[in-house]
C-alpha cells in the first residue's frame, strides 16, 4: 500500500528522533496509535495526523508592538543582519527562520511552509480561507521562510511576527498569531520602553496578555521591555516598569516579571558612567535569563510533546466523542419526528381513502387473506421493502439536515470541522448502530485504547524524568 506524504514524514521523524531522543521516538508511535483511533471514528482523514499539528523542534516566537525592536533583537541574537529594522512597520509578514547551510540567507515564499508537512504551518491556508474567502490563496502575503547559517538555529525554529498596534488586527493575522502562540515553546512579547503609554494599546494587551494568562502554558510567555536605554536620561527605569506592570494588571496579569533589555549598538550614548554600567548589568542579567530559557527548550519540548499526546487523547475521548454523540442524538430525534409525520400521514391517507371508497366493506379492497400464498408473500415483501426504503430515506434526510448544520458551524473552529467529518462517516454507515450513544467505531475497546494512550503519556514523562533527573542521587 502506498504511503501518504504524512506517513513518510512521520517515518523520517521517528528515524531522526531515534538518534536524538529515543523517548520521543517512542512518542511518535503513540501519536500514530492516536491517529488510528481518530481515523476509525472519522475525526481525521488519511493524510492528516496529530503529529503534524505540533512542532517536534523547539519554536521561539518573537511578538509585540510595532517598533519595539523585535527584528533588531533577532539580528543580534542570530549574529546576522537577517531582518529589516526601522522605527516604522517594515514587514507585515510572519517570518519563520530556520537553519540553512548556505552562507547567504535565503528567502522563500509562504507556500514553502503551507505545502511542507515538516513545518508546523502545513495547510494553514485552509484555515485562512475558512476565515476569509479568497485569502487562503494569498498565503505569501502572510508568511515567508528565511534560512540562516547560525549555529543558534540548529534544531530550533524562530518566528518573527509583524507588530501589533492599538488598532484592530486583521482576522487572518490574529489566526496565525494564535496558531504560533499555541505551538511555540517560548513566546517573547516585546514592548517599546520609549512609549510608556500602555493604556492606549488596549487591543494589543488584550490579545498578547489577557488572552494568554489563563493558559496552562502561560509560563512560556516572557514580557520584555526593549530599548530601556531611553530611560537613562531621566534615570527612571523603575517608573517605566511600574507603569507597564499597572497596565498588565488591568489586563489581568498580576504575576510575572519584565525583562529589561536594549541593543548596545543601537542605543543612544549614555553619558553617566554609573548609569551606563548599571543599565548594562541589568540588561546582561536579563539576557542571561532569556538565553537560559532558550537553551532549556530541548527539555521543555520533550515534556510539551508528552503533554500534547495526553491532551489529544483526552480531547478525543472527553470532547469530540461526546459532541458526536450529541449530533447523533439530534439526528435520531429529527428522524423520529420525520417518520412520525410521514408514516402518520400515510396512515391517515389510507384510512381516509378506505372510508371514502368503502374499501372496508369489500367494494374495492381485496383482503390479503383471499390471495394465493405466493402472491401474499410477494405483496408482503414488496410492502416491507417499500416501507424500509422510505424509512431509510427519511432517516438519511434527517441526518443530512444535521450534517449541513454541523458543516455551517465548522468554519470557526477545528473541533466543529472534525465532528462534521465524523458525523458524515456515521451517516454513510447509519445501519451499523441504532443507538445514539454508540457512534461508528466507538466501543469499550476503543475507549480502553484511549485510556491506555493517556497512561502511556505518563510513562513517557517518567522516561524523560529518568533522562533528565536522578532524585536518588545514585550514578
Amino acid at each position: 500500500m502506498a504511503r501518504t506524504s504524512t506517513e513518510e514524514r512521520i517515518k523520517r521523524l521517528k528515524s531522526h528522533l531515534e538518534q536524538e531522543n529515543p523517548a520521543l521516538a517512542e512518542g511518535v508511535e503513540y501519536f500514530r496509535e492516536l491517529d488510528a483511533v481518530a481515523r476509525k471514528l472519522g475525526f481525521m482523514s488519511d493524510d492528516d495526523s496529530y503529529a503534524t499539528h505540533i512542532s517536534w523542534w523547539p519554536v521561539v516566537a518573537v511578538m509585540g508592538t510595532f517598533s519595539a525592536g523585535k527584528s533588531t533583537f533577532l539580528n543580534e541574537y542570530l549574529g546576522q543582519t537577517l531582518q529589516r529594522t526601522g522605527n516604522q512597520a517594515v514587514d507585515d509578514k510572519f517570518t519563520v527562520i530556520c537553519y540553512g547551510d548556505n552562507e547567504e540567507p535565503m528567502q522563500l515564499p509562504g507556500m514553502a511552509l503551507d505545502s511542507d508537512p515538516r513545518f508546523p504551518f502545513y495547510r494553514i491556508s485552509e484555515s485562512i480561507e475558512a476565515q476569509a474567502q479568497g485569502e487562503g490563496r494569498r498565503i505569501d502575503s502572510y508568511l515567508q521562510l528565511k534560512t540562516c547559517n547560525s549555529e543558534i538555529l540548529r534544531g530550533k525554529i524562530f518566528i518573527d511576527s509583524p507588530g501589533f498596534d492599538a488598532d484592530k488586527q486583521r482576522t487572518e493575522t490574529l489566526l496565525i498569531a494564535d496558531h504560533i502562540m499555541g505551538l511555540s515553546d517560548l513566546v517573547l512579547v516585546f514592548f517599546d520602553a520609549r512609549h510608556p503609554e500602555p493604556g492606549a494599546m488596549g487591543d494589543t494587551l488584550q490579545h498578547l496578555v489577557a488572552n494568554t494568562i489563563n493558559r496552562q502554558d502561560s509560563d512560556k510567555f516572557l514580557y520584555i521591555l526593549n530599548q530601556i536605554d531611553n530611560t537613562a536620561r531621566e534615570d527612571n527605569p523603575e517608573e517605566v516598569v511600574a507603569a507597564w506592570q499597572r497596565a498588565m494588571a488591568q489586563s489581568g496579569l498580576t504575576a510575572g516579571r519584565f525583562y529589561r533589555i536594549y541593543s548596545e549598538d543601537a542605543a543612544a550614548p549614555i553619558a553617566d558612567d554609573q548609569i551606563r554600567e548599571r543599565m548594562r548589568e541589568k540588561r546582561d542579567e536579563d539576557m542571561r535569563d532569556i538565553n537560559n530559557r532558550v537553551r532549556q527548550l530541548d527539555v521543555d519540548r520533550a515534556y510539551r510533546i508528552s503533554a500534547q499526546l495526553e491532551s489529544g487523547a483526552k480531547h478525543l475521548r472527553d470532547v469530540l466523542v461526546p459532541e458526536l454523540i450529541e449530533a447523533r442524538k439530534s439526528w435520531f430525534k429529527r428522524a423520529r419526528w420525520l417518520n412520525v409525520v410521514v408514516f402518520g400521514a400515510i396512515l391517515v391517507g389510507f384510512v381516509f381513502w378506505s372510508l371514502s371508497t368503502g374499501a372496508w366493506d369489500g367494494v374495492v379492497f381485496t383482503p390479503l387473506a383471499t390471495l394465493a400464498p405466493s402472491t401474499q408473500l410477494l405483496v408482503s415483501a414488496a410492502l416491507i421493502a417499500a416501507l424500509t426504503i422510505l424509512y431509510s430515506r427519511l432517516r438519511l434526510m434527517a441526518g443530512r439536515s444535521v450534517l449541513r448544520k454541523l458543516q455551517r458551524d465548522a468554519r470557526p473552529g477545528e473541533d466543529a470541522k472534525r465532528v462534521a467529518m465524523a458525523f458524515e462517516k456515521n451517516l454513510e454507515a447509519w445501519w451499523t448502530s441504532m443507538s445514539p450513544g454508540r457512534p461508528y467505531g466507538w466501543s469499550d475497546h476503543t475507549r480502553r485504547k484511549l485510556d491506555n494512550l493517556i497512561a502511556s503519556a505518563d510513562v513517557l514523562v517518567q522516561k524523560l524524568n529518568d533522562r533528565f533527573t536522578r532524585p536518588s542521587g545514585t550514578p
